[in-house]
């Protein structure tokens, strides 16, 4: 089928009159290959769109939905079944050596799943969610025994669950865009990287002062584009922020220190600079000689991306793309 998303194939199932399940993974840790927040969508014609990890497990959940859906088509046929089937919480362990809920994967780590029969009263509730990333707003979803909910409303935790029994329990998620990458400078190399970040979870926003830059007009992987006066007004434009990423790669010296210089003391996730180590290492001799805390110097990454030897736009994109990686997952 067409590439979608688990919550446009619930909204197109739904409006058909079609039983579709949502699997949603609550909880995760150690190496667990479904991730807290992956979720998919499947339905009684056997479309299927998102992922729980993958794999064995996958593909084992897969069936389960499509048993229970099955047998809820069945159900309605002889006038039995009911949308109102509920939900059921299964946790997996991934480690053939458990006494149960072994997963049938020995990636090691636990992942906690959900399978919700969606309901036709959560329809509106769907497409208040579909309408909200498409405008790449953030938001809360709320699962709990009593269906799917959301709330506009932003909360300070990306995901949060509590677990007491089968029918009490609540699970929160921040939806949307979850990080925010912030790209000074937009030549080839930030061309390329916008291209590789678009694919992942990063609301990406770039700033330049060439307004006929062809490699900003090109850039079509960006949410958003800006063309500053000078980068000194970058101090009012970004702000601090726990999943901020900064990465700093104009044309030049000049204008490396001047984009430094509007973030100074600003607190990120991340921040890159893109240059050589003689470049580097004079501008923050200066800047040390100019009284700037050595704290803050430490933390900005440079020579930005991992030391694997990058030339091309292509190359250094990875390069710089791996190592915020590395730092957004550090602490999973």
């Amino acid at each position: 089928m067409k590439n979608t998303t688990p919550w446009i194939l619930i909204d197109e199932s739904l409006g058909k009159r079609v039983h579709v399940m949502l699997l949603y993974v609550l909880e995760s840790s150690g190496s667990s290959p479904g991730r807290q927040g992956f979720c998919m969508a499947v339905n009684a014609n056997n479309e299927m769109a998102g992922s729980i990890g993958g794999g064995i497990m996958e593909h084992k959940f897969v069936e389960m939905a499509k048993a229970s859906l099955e047998a809820g088509v069945e159900g309605r046929e002889t006038g039995a079944g009911s949308r109102e089937a509920g939900h059921t919480i299964k946790k997996q362990i991934h480690d053939k050596s458990a006494s149960r809920n072994q997963s049938g994967m020995i990636c090691s780590g636990e992942q906690t799943i959900l399978l919700y029969l969606v309901k036709d009263a959560d329809h509106r509730v769907v497409l208040d969610i579909i309408r909200s990333l498409e405008k790449n707003e953030n938001g809360t979803l709320i699962l709990s025994p009593q269906g799917i909910r959301f709330d506009d409303s932003i909360p300070e935790k990306d995901f949060e669950y509590s677990f007491q029994s089968e029918d009490d329990w609540l699970y929160k998620e921040k939806t949307g865009f979850k990080n925010e990458l912030f790209i000074i400078g937009g030549g080839h190399c930030s061309l390329a990287f916008s291209k590789l970040m678009r694919s992942m979870d990063f609301y990406i926003r770039i700033y330049d002062e060439r307004k006929d830059l062809k490699t900003m007009v090109e850039n079509e992987a960006a949410h958003e584009k800006h063309f500053v006066p000078d980068y000194t007004v970058l101090k009012d434009m970004i702000h601090s922020g726990p999943n901020h990423f900064v990465v700093i790669m104009t044309f030049g010296y000049r204008t490396d220190d001047t984009a430094l210089k509007a973030l100074q003391g600003k607190e990120f996730k991340y921040i890159g600079l893109l240059g050589s180590k003689y470049k580097v290492g004079k501008m923050f001799d200066d800047y040390r000689k100019e009284g700037v805390k050595e704290e803050w110097l430490q933390r900005i990454y440079t020579p930005v991306g991992l030391a694997i030897k990058s030339q091309t736009p292509e190359e250094i994109a990875v390069s710089i793309g791996a190592e915020i990686i590395r730092v957004k997952n550090e602490h999973l």
